[in-house]
């Protein structure tokens, strides 16, 4: 627990076998309650070895994309009765290490949502993200920016800390499952005006830990333009979209995965 408040770190994986062991034992468990995991019908041995680590897991019965293993992720924590959610990529292309900053944002009360940002400090192309990667990275965020009246240094991180009430509030399930899910949630906290913090997080690119490749990147990009958009426009009372809606679908109990309980 951090400040008696109990902390749930969540990690959506797919084909993490080669990396999760690595992030797991990066992990302050001395501030950590719980560390779950949901498999999304990963290829390799994923679930094995996060069995033998004693984690946690849930497996998807077939593979559902990144956004709905974020939604299966958070249903489960709110199960757990967590105050704070930590959202971490079992690549180790974020370093855990940073979890009891994140976290302490939240807790601190000043703060409903943190960001471990890349962008922050100045050593993102040190960490060997792709030129092309960067330079979207900044025009979407600068764009976003502009659009959500907002100044967070990106939006396109993977390493999130939230709060009980911010999981509780948000319209997730109205979101997409593919990976303009992390977009839409961050677009949605700014609208119900959630209190955004940020730290610098190290990160590394190398070829074991996920990244999406190019096309996926430019559908990525254009949901980003598309989010922005839409809140815009709600914003405006021009159009009404059900992810900005107080009375879109929050967390509920699905009934597409299984908890995995036995040893491998």
């Amino acid at each position: 627990m951090l400040t008696g408040k109990k902390i749930v770190v969540v990690m959506p994986a797919y084909n993490a076998a080669q990396t999760l062991e690595q992030t797991f034992k990066d992990i302050p468990m001395d501030i950590i309650d719980e560390v779950l995991l949901v498999d999304d019908a990963s290829r390799d041995e994923t679930i094995k070895v996060a069995q033998r680590l004693g984690i946690k897991c849930f497996l998807h019965e077939r593979n559902m994309g990144y956004g709905r293993n974020q939604k299966t992720c958070y249903t489960e924590a709110m199960k757990l009765d967590a105050d704070i959610v930590v959202m971490l990529h079992p690549d180790y292309q974020y370093s855990p290490r940073i979890i009891p900053a994140l976290a302490g944002l939240v807790a601190s009360g000043e703060y409903d949502v943190a960001l471990g940002s890349r962008i922050l400090g100045g050593k993102t192309r040190q960490g060997g993200m792709p030129l092309y990667k960067y330079i979207s990275n900044r025009f979407l965020t600068a764009f976003e920016n502009l659009l959500l009246d907002a100044k967070l240094s990106e939006y396109h991180t993977g390493f999130r800390a939230f709060s009980r009430r911010v999981l509780e509030t948000l319209p997730i399930w109205e979101n997409s499952d593919d990976f303009v899910f992390d977009n839409e949630m961050l677009a949605q906290a700014i609208y119900f005006s959630f209190a955004v913090g940020e730290v610098s997080c190290p990160t590394r690119y190398f070829p074991e830990a996920s990244s999406i490749n190019f096309r996926r990147s430019v559908k990525y990009g254009l949901g980003v333009l598309a989010t922005s958009v839409k809140f815009v426009l709600q914003r405006l009372g021009i159009a009404r979209f059900r992810i900005f809606s107080p009375s879109g679908r929050t967390i509920k109990p699905p009934s597409y995965y299984q908890e995995k309980t036995s040893s491998p």
